[in-house]
């Protein structure tokens, strides 16, 4: 008997991180949602055809040797000792959660460069993110040998090693491709609308219903005592999404007269963003109140890069996710319930937040930055100026999301 209970919770447990990684893996529809809502018509084919690429690519990419360089067996408690195409049997569904979060990473990017990144170049940078530079970063924290790991540092599900690595990296890209055509002139930042809120309004959506197998697979188990963790983590998380949106909706009201829904679709993601390290570690009241803090600071976030360091992000990744995941890490040094400074711990727990957030953070962004600097030089980061104007689904993919509609392009 008792066999048969321990037999019947590791097939549960296994059932449960298969189920999380297709939510996780449906979140991908979301991200290509957003982006598309986001922007304008002429470039949603390139935007699908990104969003899929960081599937495939990543799929494969993480498969053959990601997955080693992030899970293998620790050198120097930096990098995974690497082998190819993986093949345990009993840790395949592992390999596939593992896989939707590298591709998650990768899609970040997606956002703050669209339309007017040559789709070619792009394919290359997606695949060193999900083989290269998200690897060794989730191998500090995720592998049980890593460097942070020894130290304490808390990311749950993610905050800083998907999110953060996915927005500094967005931050790179953005900068090196340098802001589309038309978005200042004179010093000025000139808005440039999506053509579709409905679109953006169902990726975050499905974004949101996503993230509970995003933070609530990453316990790894639903068996025994898991189950009311895997309870708690959905409940903090939905709460962090709800504060979020509130937080963005109610500031953009008051800031700009009207309730501004791009922005309070970004504050549902921001909380949820913020709220991924920590879902574990913290009550439901500290996570709406993560949520309320990352929903207040990604409206400021987004308005500062935009207009202050004039860095051209559409989708706004780089707040969202960089800022956020940043900010959320940060905050489970002080609101964890075990360790945290509001709950007696000191500042101990916050100072190993803080020398991940930049420890990874500073790897993500120089990294990136090398590669897609290289890339520039060599292939080209950007389209044509003709191109770009006319459209990256006509030049790029030969083609038109709207062939049958005469639409604001």
């Amino acid at each position: 008997m008792e066999t048969n209970v321990i037999e019947a919770n590791a097939v549960l447990d296994l059932m449960w991180i298969l189920i999380a990684g297709i939510l996780v893996f449906f979140m991908q529809a979301g991200f290509t949602l957003v982006e598309s809502g986001f922007t304008r018509s002429k470039n949603v084919i390139n935007i699908v055809m990104k969003n899929f690429v960081d599937l495939i690519v990543g799929s494969l990419g993480f498969w053959i040797i990601g997955y080693t360089i992030m899970y293998g067996e620790s050198i120097g408690s930096f990098i995974g000792s690497p082998s190819l195409f993986y093949s345990v049997r009993e840790d395949m569904h592992n390999l596939f959660f593992q896989t939707v979060f590298a591709a998650t990473a990768a899609t970040i990017v997606s956002g703050a460069v669209a339309e007017r990144t040559k789709f070619s170049t792009y394919i290359i940078f997606s695949l060193v993110m999900t083989v290269v530079i998200y690897p060794i970063s989730g191998h500090w924290v995720w592998q049980g040998d890593g460097w942070l790991t020894s130290l304490g540092f808390i990311d749950f599900a993610g905050s800083t090693v998907v999110h953060s690595v996915g927005g500094w990296a967005a931050l790179a890209a953005a900068a090196l491709v340098g802001p589309r055509i038309g978005k200042y002139t004179e010093g000025k930042s000139n808005a440039i609308p999506g053509h579709n809120m409905m679109y953006g309004a169902l990726g975050v959506f499905i974004l949101w219903l996503g993230w509970f197998g995003f933070n609530g697979g990453s316990e790894l188990a639903i068996s025994g005592e898991s189950s009311y963790n895997v309870a708690g983590i959905i409940i903090t998380t939905n709460l962090a999404a709800a504060t979020g949106a509130v937080t963005a909706l109610i500031l953009t009201w008051v800031r700009y007269g009207k309730p501004e829904v791009s922005m309070t679709l970004n504050g549902a993601l921001a909380g949820l963003v913020g709220i991924t390290a920590g879902c574990a570690a913290v009550s439901p009241t500290s996570a709406a109140i993560i949520g309320l803090i990352c929903g207040l600071v990604v409206v400021f976030s987004i308005e500062f890069i935009d207009k202050k360091l004039k860095i051209d992000d559409p989708v706004g990744a780089i707040s969202v996710h960089g800022v956020c995941g940043a900010l959320g890490t940060l905050l489970v040094g002080v609101f964890a319930i075990e360790g945290g400074l509001i709950n007696g711990g000191g500042f101990a727990q916050l100072g190993v937040q803080a020398i991940g957030v930049l420890g990874i953070g500073a790897w993500a962004l120089i990294t990136s930055f090398i590669v897609l600097f290289i890339l520039k030089k060599t292939m080209g980061l950007r389209v044509t100026k003709e191109e770009e104007i006319e459209g990256l689904d006509m030049h790029e993919h030969d083609g038109d999301a709207y062939p049958d509609f005469t639409i604001d392009r």
